[in-house]
């Protein structure tokens, strides 16, 4: 699953080298991906899709559907790979591994074999930075990040202005004990794509 042609083009080439693996579908979406093959062994994840949709809600829609999922990324978002781990992959692999790695790691996969590798251990190990969030918390988070104001989320929520404050309050603590200040809005925008409470923006076309 990614949404570079290239990279799909590549995998299909690879896969169909091999005569124990078959490419069933490529899509650039988790839910394109539901439609077209709703039975899968293992599906070969990107961490940043089209949609703007977050690895952590990825893995885990892909879990609800009984597939496991192997991450195949550039690396450079560190924060996405310890979604993707927190979520619960079987793998992580940067995309400029060496096509046999990436054929053994394939077939560990599909059987349900977990693939550590350097990545997957050190987002695993980094994962004390990611922040989780009570329900109402991400609610908060969420609606105050995405630029509403704090009357504005109180309204929406059904809370005072007092209680949104206090719980902005506490977000900002908890991002704080974990390495992350966010003192400003801009901050707290920037940490809610980063743990996957907002979609991550489209990136532009060139």
């Amino acid at each position: 699953m990614d949404d570079h042609d290239a990279i799909v083009r590549g995998l299909c080439a690879i896969i169909g080298e091999q005569s124990d693996m078959e490419l069933v579908a490529a899509a650039s979406t988790v839910p394109e991906l539901l439609t077209r093959a709703p039975q899968l062994d293992v599906v070969v994840l990107d961490l940043r899709l089209e949609d703007g949709s977050s690895p952590h809600t990825n893995v885990e829609l892909l879990r609800e559907a009984g597939m496991s999922a192997l991450v195949y990324t550039s690396g450079d978002h560190p924060h996405l790979v310890q979604m993707a781990a927190k979520a619960g992959v079987l793998g992580v692999l940067r995309k400029n591994v060496r096509e046999a790695v990436l054929v053994d790691a394939l077939r560990d996969a599909a059987s349900g074999t977990m693939v550590p590798t350097i990545d997957w251990a050190a987002a695993i190990d980094a994962d004390a930075g990611f922040v989780d969030l009570s329900p109402q918390l991400r609610r908060v988070l969420e609606l105050y990040a995405a630029g509403v104001s704090t009357a504005g989320v109180a309204k929406a929520l059904d809370l005072s202005t007092d209680t949104v404050s206090d719980y902005l309050k506490r977000i900002r603590r908890k991002y704080s004990a974990a390495g992350r200040p966010s003192p400003t809005k801009t901050d707290l925008y920037k940490r809610a794509i980063e743990d996957g409470w907002l979609p991550i923006p489209r990136r532009s076309l060139r």
